[in-house]
């Protein structure tokens, strides 16, 4: 018997690869399903069954390229409905990979569909479930995704507690634990960044499994639940629907275009041009109405976050040899309309003489001495609600970069902003954006609020009321 997870921290999402006496089984793939393939040749085994735990929203998964490279059979739990080839599987129906039985365990309440997986081992003996969405370690899934009808969130959290009561805390405490995401993603709000845990100690330490009653965890797991990301909606109706061949994105987005060719195509199709560098190489020169969301951070989250229409025409910017990993990770968010990269990076632009822009930086402690000077200085923390009310400069007003497409017409074009975030990634996101929508004066705080830390300027660590925007 081999069980492997496949992480990957960018997404904070888990894969896994099961395989027996020659059959394999996949649980929750990516987008890209090369790995997955290469995985099961080097163990001279076939992929039987590619199991879904539910309708992802945070990323579109690999079920349908995987299925139609490998054979193997989609299978999904009890109520989906799917528009390509799928088994829909009933409660506890049961599923052979070689001399591992795998049986499906209706859970729902993230979704109407969510099914955790019930790993039987060579024995007999319950080994693992493969808990979706359903139970995280130290979390369970938001309940908020697919209300339909009269239904409400606490009414999923209602059917979110039945399906733990009568089909997870059930299982013996030794039954590990294997869910589809880690800390990081937004489809819960408090999970731990372990990866899997055994189910006896979730019961002890998880908050939502130690609630006394219902009422308990309903109030318990939808307190303080933000809204989900624009995309999730969008992604989920690819996985459910289909789409278009990872292999197609790739060699559509996979174009090299000089700078004359990329300045053509920026002009005249609309398209966003995405500069991927890291932050601090971006200020320091970058081509007019670039947006920059770096490769280093969790770049497809923040993509699917900001850039609301999945269609958008995008045009890369990236350091050489980092456009295919680029278009990759867009694909896993459904953003598959990639239509070039600037070739050899911005070697070329520069060297071409073509117009550059710049976001100057500054370091926390000049940001402290124009602060000790100016007090009406219009200084933005980007950061999430959480975080500023766990702890802020009394100076900063509170304008989350998730939703910037909201707070963007507060913003005065002819002002000066200071803008920080934690450690200087969101901050550079932000200030990106605002240059690209017309504020010219935006100035980057590098090392964010780690760096103000350490400076003399007064801080708070209680939740304030939201500032008024000053003009």
């Amino acid at each position: 018997m081999k069980i492997e997870q496949i992480y990957t921290g960018c997404l904070a999402e888990a894969a896994y690869y099961i395989e027996s006496n020659g059959e394999a089984a996949i649980i929750d793939p990516l987008r890209e399903v090369d790995p997955y393939l290469k995985r099961a040749e080097k163990d001279q085994a076939s992929i039987k069954y590619i199991f879904e735990t539910h309708f992802h929203a945070d990323f579109v998964s690999g079920h349908v390229d995987l299925a139609e490279k490998s054979g193997a059979e989609i299978v999904y739990g009890p109520t989906a409905q799917t528009t390509f080839k799928s088994l829909v599987a009933t409660d506890g129906q049961q599923f052979k990979i070689g001399a591992l039985t795998i049986t499906a365990l209706h859970t729902p309440g993230h979704t109407p569909e969510s099914t955790t997986y019930l790993l039987t081992d060579e024995q007999g003996k319950a080994h693992c479930i493969f808990s979706g969405d359903t139970l995280f370690i130290g979390d369970v899934g938001r309940p908020d995704l697919a209300q339909k009808g009269e239904l409400t969130m606490e009414d999923m959290a209602a059917t979110l507690y039945d399906s733990l009561q009568n089909k997870i805390l059930c299982l013996p405490d030794e039954v590990l634990v294997y869910p589809a995401h880690g800390a990081g993603s937004a489809c819960g709000k408090n999970m731990s960044k372990e990866t899997f845990d055994t189910l006896g100690h979730q019961k002890e330490v998880n908050y939502a499994l130690k609630a006394s009653s219902k009422a308990q965890f309903i109030q318990e797991v939808t307190a303080g639940i933000l809204p989900p990301p624009q995309y999730f909606a969008k992604n989920a109706a690819m996985n459910k629907h289909g789409y278009e061949s990872f292999e197609e994105v790739c060699e559509k987005g996979l174009t090299p275009l000089n700078p004359e060719e990329f300045e053509a195509l920026a002009n005249n199709t609309g398209a966003l041009i995405l500069d991927t560098r890291d932050p601090q190489v971006f200020a320091k020169g970058f081509i007019p109405s670039s947006v920059n969301i770096g490769l280093n951070g969790q770049f497809a989250p923040w993509v699917g976050a900001l850039i609301t229409d999945l269609k958008q025409p995008l045009l890369l910017v990236c350091d050489a040899g980092k456009e295919e990993e680029a278009i990759t990770r867009l694909s896993r968010v459904g953003y598959d309309n990639t239509i070039g990269f600037l070739l050899e990076g911005m070697s070329l632009w520069e060297a071409s003489g073509k117009e550059l822009e710049r976001i100057t930086s500054i370091s926390a402690a000049e940001f402290e001495s124009i602060l000790n000077i100016n007090e009406n200085v219009l200084a933005l923390d980007v950061r999430k609600p959480g975080e500023y009310a766990a702890e802020h400069l009394e100076q900063t007003l509170t304008r989350p970069l998730d939703y910037i497409n909201d707070w963007t017409n507060e913003i005065d074009h002819k002002g000066t902003y200071y803008i920080h975030c934690a450690g200087g990634y969101r901050s550079m996101v932000a200030a990106s954006i605002l240059k690209a929508r017309g504020v010219e004066n935006v100035i980057d705080v590098a090392g964010g609020y780690a760096a103000i830390r350490n400076t003399g300027l007064k801080r708070t660590d209680f939740a304030c009321p939201s500032k008024g925007m000053k003009a």
